[in-house]
């Protein structure tokens, strides 16, 4: 089940993160990395600003990704060994809201991409030899599965940034 879409801006959003290059049948060890990135806070005393995610950096679904479980803060942290800080981009997103496993999130995924083609939305992603480049793809995981274990129960929200309508650049224009 899942939401219509919106398009919202959003702010910048620094954060920390670990990624990695996988397949889509091994996208969970990225994500199982999530813990260590709330242990790393905790051990500097910095606390969350937000629900966990992964960034889909480049998809080649067919080959490899390369994925980012990122944990949002709330002023930049700089990162040590495999952990790194960012910053999420700030700009126009294409948001949905989904409740149920994570597993069925390629045919939502798929619903959003159709939907933003129907609504002649353009995303910041370009493609190359090693797949398509996402100025930045997320899924944020909403529910802490140790409060709500059932997965059917989790509450994910996709976020796609869109490309600037008027310039053709990058979403970080006011919408």
């Amino acid at each position: 089940m899942h939401t219509l879409p919106q398009v919202v801006h959003r702010e910048p959003q620094p954060y920390v993160g670990i990624s990695g290059a996988v397949t889509m049948r091994t996208v969970g060890a990225v994500a199982d990395r999530i813990p260590a990135l709330f242990g790393w806070l905790a051990a500097r005393g910095v606390p969350p600003a937000g629900a966990p995610f992964l960034r889909y950096l480049v998809i080649d679904m067919d080959a490899r990704l390369r994925v980012e479980a990122g944990v949002p803060v709330a002023t930049p942290v700089p990162g040590d060994g495999e952990v790194r800080g960012g910053e999420l981009p700030g700009g126009r997103y294409a948001t949905l809201d989904h409740v149920g496993r994570p597993d069925d999130l390629v045919p939502v995924t798929a619903w959003l991409l159709g939907w933003a083609a129907g609504q002649g939305l353009s995303w910041d992603m370009t493609a190359d030899g090693d797949g398509e480049r996402w100025g930045c793809r997320l899924e944020h995981y909403q529910t802490d599965p140790a409060e709500q274990p059932d997965l059917n129960q989790w509450r994910i929200q996709l976020a796609f940034r869109l490309r600037d309508r008027a310039t053709g650049t990058t979403g970080a224009a006011a919408p």
